[in-house]
């Protein structure tokens, strides 16, 4: 059987487009850390798993027949090690992180615009400044929060160990979010254009959540797609609107324009996003699996006297105001002050002052976002001393830190030792004067 038009097309441009290696080190910068599947004609996939050590292995795999390229949303220490009959224990101790990756098709190129529009607004709105966003190769767009934007831990729970749980819970939040804005906006282009009656076809245009499934892939930045012949390129979030599928003709693409689709993120940026989803899930789908479950039980300890002189030298630097990790920095705080229980009032006052110690303080909304979520959720200690989590923020747990384990247990024993050493000594002034 002859080739069909559009696999000649494809066909006739493959070798010369990925023998550049701008575009090879394009698709390897992104590969790191990630499964790496080649695609042949899209009628079928390389062998599994697989991952790119050069750049110059891209070429080889064009050599051999591969037209396009598609990775995991997931980070693995190792994806050669990844195997089909792994459990999700045996998946989560390989996964060391994942991209929220928002898939956006349509019918139209145009709904898809709308879409990535209202959604990166959105995201901007919840904090989150840094995002990625590029041409899928066809008539949608893919939006990137990379990992880095997350907390690692959520009350004691590694944010790496709940996917697909928590990114297919944002992009249930995010889609219930913009829906509406969606829908009308849309509708104002269909009545407008008047190329189209269906006025259901709006609600179709919608993320897939079917994407967020563990190993599945997607097309990589700067693959071709098979079906267009179409490169899928990066592109600038505030320019959405100005893009034309023209713009993405693989052998207009110069090595001026090739970007990056992992941003610059600062750490922990989706905070916001992620507790916020939590909370609607929770609230609205009581039936899914909350990270509630995997807590530990705690129950705090209330502390008559709270004095700064007994929280570990870690936590007073941090009093002292921070440069980098704030929102890091919030957590435990927050956290910390909460476990051994001191009054709603004192805590949200300790908050705002120590905001206004750091550098460049936070917004105080979204102080007060946080003090509201966490008044709404169960009391849990902060991070433990031995975490990674501190090494953010620019402090090393001394010996004695890392003896007690917690920053609660520190707190507890200095306090409860002083008051004893105290009404000890109170004790025998008392004997003295009754001798």
């Amino acid at each position: 059987m002859e080739p069909s038009i559009k696999e000649q097309r494809i066909r006739s441009i493959t070798s010369l487009y990925y023998s550049r290696p701008d575009i090879q080190n394009a698709i390897y910068e992104f590969s790191r850390n990630r499964e790496v599947v080649p695609s042949y004609m899209m009628e079928s996939f390389g062998k599994r798993p697989d991952s790119i050590q050069y750049p110059a292995d891209l070429f080889q795999m064009v050599q051999k027949g591969a037209t396009s390229f598609h990775c995991s949303e997931e980070l693995w220490s190792d994806p050669l090690q990844l195997s089909t009959g792994m459990n999700e224990k045996q998946q989560n101790g390989l996964r060391i992180g994942w991209d929220l990756l928002i898939d956006i098709d349509s019918k139209y190129i145009d709904y898809s615009k709308i879409s990535a529009e209202i959604i990166i607004n959105f995201l901007k709105f919840h904090g989150v400044k840094n995002i990625g966003c590029k041409f899928s190769g066809s008539k949608g767009f893919h939006i990137l929060i990379p990992w880095k934007a997350f907390p690692k831990e959520i009350n004691n729970v590694k944010t790496s160990d709940m996917f697909p749980e928590w990114p297919r819970i944002i992009s249930r939040y995010i889609i219930e979010k913009t829906k509406t804005e969606l829908i009308k906006k849309v509708t104002e282009l269909t009545t407008k254009n008047k190329y189209i009656k269906d006025y259901e076809a709006p609600k179709e245009v919608m993320p897939d959540i079917i994407l967020v499934s563990p190993r599945h892939l997607f097309r990589m930045p700067y693959s071709l797609h098979e079906k267009t012949a179409l490169a899928s390129i990066v592109l600038d979030k505030d320019k959405i609107s100005e893009f034309q599928v023209q713009d993405a003709n693989p052998l207009k693409i110069t090595k001026e324009n090739i970007n990056s689709f992992m941003p610059e993120s600062e750490e922990a940026e989706a905070s916001e996003l992620l507790l916020q989803a939590l909370d609607w899930s929770k609230e609205t789908q009581p039936e899914s699996k909350n990270y509630e479950q995997k807590q530990t039980d705690f129950k705090p300890i209330k502390l008559d006297k709270i004095s700064d002189e007994f929280f570990p030298p870690s936590i007073q630097e941090i009093l002292k105001g921070v440069r980098d990790g704030r929102k890091r920095a919030v957590f435990v705080l927050v956290n910390l002050f909460r476990s051994i229980g001191m009054e709603k009032d004192e805590l949200e006052k300790r908050m705002y002052d120590w905001n206004q110690k750091n550098e460049v303080p936070l917004k105080e909304g979204y102080i007060k976002s946080q003090l509201s979520w966490s008044y709404r959720n169960k009391v849990v200690p902060p991070y433990n001393f031995d975490k990674d989590f501190y090494k953010g923020l620019g402090i090393v747990p001394t010996e004695e830190e890392l003896s007690y384990k917690n920053p609660v247990n520190y707190v507890v024993k200095k306090t409860l030792g002083n008051q004893y050493s105290e009404s000890n000594h109170s004790n025998k002034d008392n004997f003295k004067k009754k001798k």
